[in-house]
């Protein structure tokens, strides 16, 4: 195992004493471009609406390896909900507890930490390392990392391998990564019925009775099988609603919110026209609003992949599992532009909850396994 020089808490503390409740950065980035300054990182403030966006490049030869993160946090909720401040970091039972301790501050902080150590060790390193830092991941992510993408394609300036910090990890530090995440399509549906006195059935049209044929088998249906990498594509209510609040009122129409958890075995388009199609079969008079979430990606097992499970393997002992597992994430937007992009960092097991920690122990190994895949991915010139 490598020694310690560069010592992740001491970011990490410094950016959770910064209360970023997104979409506020509240100078998080600005401490970053400070250190990346020193190593000679071209630092580039791409503001977009009122989130904070950082594009920071060392190098300009190819392959391009970037870490993608977020330094924005959910707020922290009531102060009685936790045993210390949420932004003031700190030590109890072996963790280090505060608001993003686990998503995501530790893992920028040990990107920055295990970028200063390569850059140290290897100063001519190949290739080029970029740090891509949004406050809108949280919120709506209409404004952060999806717009750095976007102007990045736009001059030509694509990265080869990308590792988000997301807290992938479950039982112990490396045991899982993440190689592609499902897409989530969501739809609003207003069923029209027609209202009347429930004495009288025969003179109204109730949506409730009429929807529940087509629910049935919306719930039954199997939309496809997934694949190697991807379970079967999910659907879920998520709210229902009809009538007045009257006990002897039929209503007049029937709203209902539905998502579908997708894997690239189905495409959004197939997903909605099949919806439609049961729907009418079932002779109902609707509406139908559309959302999409975000579209699934996927890396195939390849050379980030290999790199990073064989860092795991060194640093911990661990056979590292490939999952796609979970909700969006920005990498959804990265792999629009970047072939191999992987999610991994910290044990996920308190984020967004009261008193989230990550433990002490595994916060220089998670800097030493992201060096060591650059050491992999960027090594010194023959």
């Amino acid at each position: 195992m490598s020694t310690a020089r560069t010592s992740v808490r001491s970011h990490a503390e410094a950016l959770i004493r910064l209360a970023s409740v997104t979409p506020d950065d509240k100078g998080c980035q600005d401490y970053l471009v400070g250190q990346l300054s020193a190593l000679g990182f071209r630092c580039e403030a791409m503001p977009h609406g009122n989130v904070s966006n950082l594009w920071a490049r060392r190098g300009d030869a190819a392959p391009l390896f970037v870490f993608a993160g977020h330094t924005d946090v959910v707020p922290p909720g009531p102060a009685e909900h936790w045993l210390s401040d949420p932004f003031t970091p700190t030590e109890r039972d072996g963790h280090l507890y505060g608001r993003g301790a686990a998503d995501m501050k530790s893992s920028i902080a040990a990107f920055l930490a295990a970028v200063q150590d390569f850059v140290r060790d290897h100063p001519a390193h190949t290739g080029s390392i970029a740090l891509l830092i949004t406050s809108d991941e949280e919120g709506p992510a209409h404004d952060g990392t999806v717009q750095v993408c976007r102007a990045l394609e736009a001059r030509g300036e694509l990265p080869d391998y990308c590792i988000v910090g997301e807290p992938t990890s479950v039982d112990r530090l490396g045991d899982m990564l993440k190689n592609g995440r499902r897409g989530s399509l969501s739809g609003s549906l207003r069923v029209e019925g027609k209202q009347g006195h429930v004495a009288y059935p025969h003179l109204a049209a109730n949506p409730i009775h009429l929807l529940a044929p087509a629910l049935q088998e919306l719930a039954q249906e199997r939309w496809d099988e997934g694949n190697e990498y991807f379970p079967p594509t999910t659907f879920q209510v998520s709210n229902i609603h009809a009538g007045t609040g009257a006990t002897n009122v039929v209503p007049g129409e029937l709203r209902m919110e539905f998502n579908f958890r997708f894997s690239t075995a189905s495409t959004e388009q197939q997903l909605r026209e099949r919806v439609e199609t049961i729907l009418r079969r079932h002779g109902l008079r609707f509406t139908l609003d559309w959302t999409l979430g975000g579209k699934p990606f996927l890396t195939p097992r390849g050379r980030l992949s290999q790199a990073l499970s064989a860092a795991i393997r060194e640093e911990t002992g661990l056979e590292t599992t490939l999952s796609t597992t979970g909700g969006t994430s920005d990498g959804r937007f990265i792999a629009a532009i970047c072939p191999q992009v992987i999610e991994f960092g910290p044990i996920n097991a308190s984020i967004h909850q009261a008193n989230e920690s990550i433990r002490l122990a595994d916060m220089e190994p998670l800097k030493h396994i992201y060096r060591r895949t650059l050491e992999l991915l960027l090594p010194d010139p023959a």
